[in-house]
């Protein structure tokens, strides 16, 4: 029987980021400060590794208090009634030796979709303490309304306030257990 390597996320070295149109000419650019996520893999071999992560709905942050409120509130991720947002994988198919797609369950104000994720692995290596650690960088986009984020202002000039199409992307570093 093959042993499970669990790899945890190294807080300090990740970041987890959002971009989204805004007046639909120009895009605005968040991320969220507290997030974990594990990695249960093969040893260094993460063909077969399954991945979850929990995402804090209170810790986002565009740089700008009026707007993070916002999207706290009902409009949005309802921070007190949906606190988390998850994601937990399902498949990771190698499309060659760097590059991965990452399908899985999104779950945000309790409704889940599959969403797929181009992943780029970074390697493995040792840090100055010893530990071992893997990277990984992650980009994809999802459509805010399939998960009930609806809210929106229609403009004079045609089109709305708030695009419906969320780029995300990170850069996840984890250390070997």
């Amino acid at each position: 029987m093959t042993e499970t390597t669990k790899w945890v996320l190294d807080p300090a070295h990740s970041e987890l980021l959002f971009k989204v149109r805004h007046l639909m000419i120009s895009n605005v650019k968040g991320e969220f400060k507290e997030f974990n996520a594990s990695i249960d893999a093969v040893g260094d071999d993460f063909t077969n590794a399954k991945a979850t992560a929990t995402i804090q709905t209170a810790s986002v942050f565009t740089n700008q208090n009026d707007r993070d409120n916002h999207l706290k509130s009902a409009d949005f991720f309802e921070v007190e009634k949906y606190p988390e947002i998850k994601f937990e994988s399902k498949e990771l198919t190698k499309v060659d030796d760097e590059n991965f797609k990452l399908t899985g369950a999104l779950t945000i104000r309790d409704i889940t979709k599959d969403i797929t994720l181009d992943v780029e692995f970074g390697g493995v290596t040792k840090d100055p303490y010893g530990q071992t650690k893997a990277g990984f960088t992650f980009s994809g986009k999802v459509n805010r309304t399939d998960f009930g984020l609806k809210w929106n202002v229609a403009l004079e000039t045609g089109g709305v306030l708030v695009g419906e199409d969320v780029k995300i992307n990170g850069e996840l570093q984890f250390v070997k257990q």
